[in-house]
């Protein structure tokens, strides 16, 4: 946007192209991808930034796993590939409730893992997480949820920001207070804020005007999430809101280019050569940091995404799941298409503005 057109005194649109601080760290665009349980791992977080997303969020790892040196969890939650650490900030994403064990682990997650930033899950409506006391159930639980913002920016030395939804029971407001002074005594810097309840999970219309309330209070940044399926609503529910940023989620799932929809660096959706290009990029990434065993499992949750991207039926769904093998599935996935677009790894969102298509 020219300042010419600029009335002396009057603020400049924002735009989702704009770069912003994040507690002194540059983060590019203010289109993050969201923590994403079980899924977030390092190639679906370079998938993201390949397709413009500005900061990426780990899948939550838990602090007691970290703490007590699972072996898995700190070969494979916290692997972070370095290509990864070219296209923006990435955080990790921690639970739990004690607080020692927070800071250890936090500790642990900065010297291994050297993210930018720790963010904590403190929205999280699974029974079994909440049950333990951590993610949503530390809405009722102010006190130790400070004690654990503290010490995971104690342990590590890194900004620590903090995820969590509005309440746990529907009508219930208990997220907002809890914000307010996860800012105000622990420091924290910047709120993730999914303005539904635990309680409706993804179902509903998030709470906008209680979002709003939030950005105009806290002296943090606020980024927004939940329900960030539409390139329009997602736009949007950002200037309405005034949030920092916001966070894609279950919408970018089998969708990536979701991300440069909504910052403008493409109109319309992908071709099937694109979607299929992309899931045996998945795939192989998958095999590679997996094996070829475990990742043959590990991809039945990724086909229905991708099945629904391509709109095709249940014929394909039930081919891909009942194959045996990989490379089974890659001889239905191949035929789907005379040949699959290549994948980028510089980057899609990368490779359109370095032509100047974008504005």
């Amino acid at each position: 946007m020219s300042t010419d057109s600029i009335t002396p005194g009057e603020a400049p649109e924002r735009s989702l192209h704009d770069s912003w601080q994040l507690a002194g760290i540059t983060v590019p665009n203010r289109v993050l991808l969201a923590p994403l349980a079980g899924i977030g791992n390092w190639f679906v977080r370079f998938q993201a930034q390949r397709h413009g997303a500005g900061m990426t969020v780990s899948e939550m790892v838990s602090s007691f796993a970290i703490h007590y040196r699972n072996e898995k969890t700190c070969q494979e939650l916290l692997k972070v590939d370095e290509r990864e650490r070219r296209g923006g900030p990435l955080a990790i994403q921690l639970f739990g409730q004690d607080v020692d064990v927070m800071r250890s682990a936090a500790a642990y997650v900065a010297e291994h893992a050297r993210p930018d930033v720790i963010d904590l899950n403190m929205g999280c409506p699974v029974p079994k997480v909440m049950g333990s006391g951590a993610g949503a159930a530390m809405l009722k639980d102010p006190d130790t949820a400070v004690a654990v913002a503290k010490a995971a920016r104690e342990g590590s030395g890194l900004p620590v920001t903090v995820k969590l939804r509005s309440g746990i029971k529907k009508g219930e407001h208990d997220g907002y207070a809890v914000a307010q002074r996860l800012v105000e005594e622990a420091g924290v810097s910047a709120i993730t804020f999914h303005p539904r309840s635990a309680q409706v999970q993804h179902k509903g219309a998030p709470d906008l005007e209680l979002a709003a309330k939030l950005v105009a209070e806290l002296p943090v940044p606020v980024i927004l999430s939940g329900g960030m399926n539409e390139p329009e609503w997602i736009t949007d529910a950002w200037r309405d809101t005034g949030a920092e940023a916001i966070m894609l989620a279950r919408g970018a799932l089998g969708d990536p280019w979701l991300f440069a929809r909504v910052l403008g660096l493409r109109e319309g959706n992908p071709t099937r050569e694109e979607i299929v290009g992309e899931l045996l990029w998945v795939m192989d990434q998958a095999t590679g940091h997996l094996g070829e065993k475990r990742a043959t499992g590990y991809l039945r949750k990724f086909y229905p995404w991708y099945v629904e991207t391509l709109g095709d039926g249940h014929v394909l769904q039930n081919d891909l799941q009942r194959a045996e093998s990989l490379d089974d599935v890659r001889t239905i996935v191949r035929g789907l298409v005379d040949e699959p677009a290549p994948v980028d790894e510089t980057g899609v969102a990368g490779s359109i503005l370095r032509s100047g298509v974008a504005a």
